[in-house]
């Protein structure tokens, strides 16, 4: 018992070491997020969404959950595809915004301008200037993620805040909060850096017989 408690201490100091260690070479969620957007040109994986109840909505019911797949080049290139409950396609070129809804066979069309700029695309999607437009800060540990919290600057801005929950150097969760106090959160999965691209991979392409609405 007497050789167990020599060895305890040292053990103990020792583990104590290494937590500081640890502790001091842990990225925070604004240095692992400021470094995912400077080596992630482009980026594809995964997604599923819901929607939190706002206060005072508790005998409202609950949305329906939605999932897709997503690909991404920086700047303003994008494929969001919803796969559940109901399928439709949200395709930027770098140039134009293109919404696809299967079901009505219905394409909207927008110029993206600087539509990217405060939204929450701009977060994944959008230049590495992201301080530009959003204002971040730490916003704690919570569920093993990094938090970082981005406020739009503009004043005309349908969000309040979103926060992004990091681990391992990438982007696993997003919180959307509007003006409305409604809250999306995403979850992002199998995340993939810098896929091979094509010059056409965000080409988009016109169903045939598609209604075309541009606003």
């Amino acid at each position: 018992m007497q050789f167990k408690m020599q060895l305890s201490k040292p053990a103990a100091l020792l583990a104590m070491a290494g937590a500081l260690l640890a502790g001091s070479v842990h990225a925070s969620a604004l240095e692992q997020f400021k470094s995912f957007v400077a080596t992630t040109k482009a980026a594809k994986g995964e997604f599923t969404q819901r929607q939190v109840k706002s206060e005072g909505s508790a005998k409202s019911k609950p949305t329906p959950p939605s999932s897709g797949t997503f690909l991404f080049a920086r700047p303003g290139k994008f494929i969001w595809t919803y796969t559940k409950p109901y399928e439709q396609v949200l395709q930027a070129d770098g140039e134009q915004l293109f919404i696809f809804d299967k079901d009505l066979n219905q394409v909207t069309t927008k110029k993206l301008g600087d539509a990217l700029g405060s939204s929450p695309a701009a977060i994944l999607f959008g230049s590495n200037d992201l301080e530009k437009s959003f204002t971040l800060s730490e916003a704690g540990t919570r569920d093993g993620l990094e938090w970082l919290k981005a406020v739009p600057k503009a004043k005309d801005s349908s969000f309040e805040q979103i926060t992004i929950g990091l681990r391992n150097g990438l982007p696993e969760a997003m919180e959307l909060k509007d003006s409305f106090g409604q809250t999306s959160v995403l979850a992002l999965s199998k995340i993939e850096k810098n896929p091979a691209l094509t010059a056409t991979s965000f080409k988009f392409v016109m169903p045939k017989g598609a209604d075309v609405f541009k606003n």
